[in-house]
């Protein structure tokens, strides 16, 4: 089972780019440019091309642009020049080299501006490019897209973003385009970390429903009906998240609803289970010590 990937990070009408015009949540038109163009990078020019702004773009195959082109979009013949047209900057490219590639030596093209790098990184890699931005007079913002492309736009996509919040602030308008705009900090890493603890967690719950499915089916069960009854179960246990918050951020004061040596003996029935299924499996003894230390 290949389990969807959410956290992308790296409709539309023509628009015509005569004079400026304010757009209906009174938001000005404004000049950006998209680099990268694959599946989330074209979602997020749509998107951008929908709520009315210049959007120019830039993709190391150009005819990736046609789509965005046939929509409003000025393609550029290099991704320099792309982010010279623009006041916001928004990278979704393949890795954290390929940032560099196109970032780093466009410093006179990106001075004084906002630069949104959407791209999957490691939190240390999205922090990484800090004292170059300091150097260079630019106001970096790193991100995480909760939601595959389709999403983009839609009232289940949201993003989390952090690095220069005045950068931000000045275009949450913009970028609330794509999905709900999240700022969680000014360290440059912690949208990555927020995003990847995120994607985590959806990880494990694949995982689990895989391993459960494997065990009803050995049974004579429905890994289908498995997801009928887990589904709504699942959704019900997610309202309880905040109240374990505390006992991770205030230690101390936590009272714990529930004895780690309880929670061991029902992830022990489990893991029993799953061997009397025939479908062992290091998952269970793994939740255990993470979740009891026992």
């Amino acid at each position: 089972m290949q389990p969807a990937i959410l956290g992308g990070r790296c409709r539309s009408a023509a628009k015509s780019f005569g004079s400026r015009r304010t757009m209906p949540n009174q938001t000005a038109v404004q000049r950006i440019s998209v680099i990268g163009l694959g599946a989330m990078g074209t979602a997020l020019a749509k998107a951008l091309l929908a709520g009315g702004h210049e959007v120019t773009v830039w993709n190391r195959t150009a005819a990736r642009a046609d789509a965005v082109v046939a929509d409003g979009a000025k393609l550029a013949a290099t991704s320099a020049q792309a982010m010279a047209a623009a006041d916001l900057v928004i990278l979704c490219v393949l890795d954290d080299a390929a940032v560099r590639e196109h970032l780093e030596p466009a410093a006179d093209q990106v001075r004084g501006k906002v630069v949104v790098n959407l791209t999957t990184t490691s939190p240390e890699q999205a922090r990484s490019p800090g004292r170059w931005a300091d150097v260079n007079e630019v106001e970096l913002i790193d991100g995480g897209i909760m939601a595959v492309p389709e999403m983009i736009g839609g009232p289940a996509a949201f993003v989390l973003y952090s690095g220069a919040a005045a950068g931000f602030e000045r275009f949450r308008a913009v970028l609330d385009l794509f999905g709900r705009a999240e700022f969680v900090g000014e360290d440059l890493g912690a949208a990555a970390m927020y995003d990847v603890s995120i994607l985590g967690g959806m990880y494990a719950m694949f995982a689990a429903f895989r391993q459960g499915g494997a065990m009803v089916h050995a049974t004579g069960g429905s890994a289908a009906r498995l997801a009928e009854l887990m589904g709504p179960f699942l959704q019900a246990m997610a309202n309880l998240l905040a109240g374990y918050a505390p006992g991770i951020d205030n230690p101390a004061d936590y009272v714990q609803p529930q004895s780690d040596e309880f929670t061991a003996a029902a992830i022990d029935l489990i893991d029993k289970s799953a061997a009397e299924s025939g479908n062992p499996t290091e998952l269970y003894r793994v939740l255990r010590h993470n979740l009891t230390g026992l």
